[in-house]
């Protein structure tokens, strides 16, 4: 189980979540309105933010720390291009033993912070055979195979909606924008819809078979929790996947975690560019 701290079931998530965003402001004088969720190996993007401030999320109250690979476990408050944003360098999953409301939580200190968009990324198996190692894919939906939902509970109205609307959980203009972005700089880049499963094992090929059939074309671990978080607090998304591999079945060999990050590492300076892209278009949308 990973270290989490101990928190009051007296206290509501509305008040831890409020508590550790005025922690995070109190160390920087910007005040974001995008925040970028850096999955497997993009991390180091945070790292090129100016005018930066760097929290590791341990310091942070009732923050959830991460213990996968390639999640560096800091949150860097800084600059994109002179555009204020935050950045979370890697994510807790719902298999590493949090629960869905704790793998939801910085999506709600993000919004306590002020935080209006979320471009949410993630490396994931390729269902559909088009896509290739390495491709960029734009999540067009999303299929919640999880059999769980982070808003499952007593209802905080102050946080959103008990009933909330998924229809446009991600926001078409960000799509748009960042396909665009993505084929003006030549990027092998796809729109798709991104399917969930617990993890941490990767899938058999009968349930690639399956998801196919329902109309995924790719498979992950991960965003789908910190999508519904943030369209029940009216944050709006744009959702982008890097194909690290091909999922179980679709070639004949096996899959491990080290292609997952060496496809990430290999892609990264055309994911970071098109991160850099779409970031303005953002930006100018929310005003």
């Amino acid at each position: 189980m990973p270290k989490t701290k101990s928190k009051s079931t007296s206290t509501s998530d509305f008040a831890r979540a409020n508590r550790a965003a005025k922690f995070i402001l109190r160390k920087t004088k910007l005040r974001p309105k995008i925040a970028l969720v850096l999955g497997s190996g993009l991390g180091a993007f945070a790292d090129d933010f100016t005018a930066a401030t760097k929290i590791p999320y341990a310091k942070i109250p009732s923050f959830p720390v991460s213990t996968a690979i390639g999640h560096a476990g800091k949150l860097v408050i800084g600059k994109v291009d002179g555009i204020a944003v935050a950045g979370m360098q890697g994510r807790v999953h719902f298999y590493e033993g949090y629960s869905m409301a704790e793998v939801a939580f910085p999506i709600r200190v993000l919004g306590r912070m002020g935080v209006k968009a979320v471009i949410l990324t993630n490396a994931a198996g390729g269902i559909n055979t088009t896509y290739k190692q390495g491709s960029l894919v734009v999540i067009r939906d999303h299929i919640n195979l999880h059999a769980s939902n982070p808003c499952t509970g007593p209802n905080d109205e102050r946080l959103g909606l008990r009933f909330f609307d998924m229809t446009t959980a991600y926001d078409k203009q960000f799509a748009l924008a960042a396909l665009e972005e993505g084929r003006r700089l030549k990027l092998n880049i796809y729109e798709g819809t991104y399917c969930i499963l617990n993890g941490p094992s990767y899938e058999t090929p009968a349930e690639i078979r399956a998801m196919r059939t329902l109309g995924a074309d790719l498979a992950g671990m991960s965003t789908v929790p910190e999508v519904i978080a943030a369209r029940h607090m009216g944050i709006k998304v744009l959702g982008i996947s890097c194909v690290t591999n091909m999922a179980a079945g679709v070639l004949d060999q096996p899959i491990n975690h080290e292609e997952v990050l060496e496809t990430g590492e290999r892609v990264k300076s055309q994911f970071v560019a098109l991160l850099r892209a779409v970031i303005p278009h953002i930006a100018s949308n929310l005003g």
